[in-house]
């Protein structure tokens, strides 16, 4: 089998290439694996060093908005997971273009190459943000898009491009939606290592409003791991959920943090709330667990400990990520 994973160098997308190359996922066991990466910002060939002399292993410089470069890289494709994705909201507030060219077109031209080639399968990679919020309860895969920002809006229109593929082109196409992730290699523009690491160095956090805002939290292994299950047992059309069942408000996981950090309430500032801030996202994950067996692995305590543990011990990667951001010029 070759397997194509783009975004593959980003915080996700090497933790899912990392573990199918280390044999976590047994369904896809040998797969000649190609990483499509395009190393923004949020792409870093570290993440994919535990992997890098795999014989199965291959890496691939290229924008996956590149017609032809992605068109070449599909031939002999069997399997395609699509992570690659601008993600980060405030980004998407400051300047929406680079969240429509990548995740909307960037999607369109690999579908379109995927329907050239006949690839055999293609998963979606999105998000719970293409809901917009919800009051109570939780969403099931019919709920209809109401996007609040201009990420999630790209996004939902990356999916129903996907869709509109399957229906359209007969492109075996899955789409998974995830929760909140959380894990090692995340960038630190992110909340968790943002948390951890500004209290490791004894800096401030910047809490949102008064912290009310409610997400669900998931290991990034086990959304890996419902996206293998996706991926190989899933049907395609269908759209899946997978969370990690903690809902936490964000004042919440800020003090969860705090307390593992031995940081206390002087630590954090309030800040100005963002435009647009959905108020709470949560997911029905019982479809995915009905037909697939999937239920999240991680116990949020033991992961979140381990992940602050894992920034405390790995400075060398992140440190020169958070000086690269303080030293970006401004935009105009």
């Amino acid at each position: 089998m070759r397997l194509l994973v783009t975004g593959g160098a980003g915080f996700i997308g090497s933790h899912f290439v990392r573990q199918l190359l280390t044999g976590a996922y047994p369904d896809l066991a040998g797969a000649r694996t190609v990483v499509v990466d395009k190393l923004t910002y949020a792409g870093n060939l570290a993440n994919l060093d535990p992997v890098a002399d795999h014989p199965s292993f291959e890496f691939r410089h290229a924008d996956i908005r590149d017609e032809e470069l992605m068109g070449q890289v599909m031939r002999g494709t069997d399997m395609v997971v699509h992570f690659a994705a601008e993600s980060h909201v405030d980004r998407s507030i400051a300047d929406a273009s680079a969240f429509v060219e990548t995740n909307v077109h960037g999607t369109q031209t690999l579908l379109q190459a995927a329907v050239d080639a006949k690839v055999g399968r293609f998963v979606h990679v999105s998000t719970d943000e293409v809901y917009g919020s919800i009051a109570e309860g939780t969403w099931h895969e019919s709920q209809p898009l109401a996007p609040n920002s201009p990420y999630a809006a790209s996004k939902a229109a990356s999916d129903l491009l996907a869709l509109a593929y399957h229906r359209t082109y007969g492109l075996p196409v899955i789409v998974t939606r995830c929760s909140n992730n959380y894990g090692p290699y995340q960038h630190p523009e992110k909340v968790v290592p943002l948390f951890a690491t500004n209290l490791m160095d004894g800096l401030t956090v910047p809490l949102y409003n008064d912290g009310g805002n409610s997400r669900d939290w998931l290991h990034v292994d086990d959304h890996c791991h419902g996206i293998q299950l996706a991926a190989t047992g899933g049907r395609p059309g269908e759209v899946y959920h997978i969370g990690g069942g903690t809902e936490l408000t964000n004042r919440e996981l800020t003090e969860r943090l705090l307390a593992l950090c031995g940081a206390d309430g002087s630590s954090v500032r309030h800040v100005a709330d963002r435009p647009g801030h959905d108020l709470r996202y949560a997911l029905d994950v019982g479809k995915l667990a009905g037909e697939l067996g999937y239920a999240p692995r991680t116990d949020f305590m033991t992961g979140l400990a381990d992940t602050v543990r894992w920034y405390a011990e790995n400075r060398s990667w992140w440190e020169p990520l958070k000086k690269a951001a303080q030293e970006a010029p401004e935009a105009d």
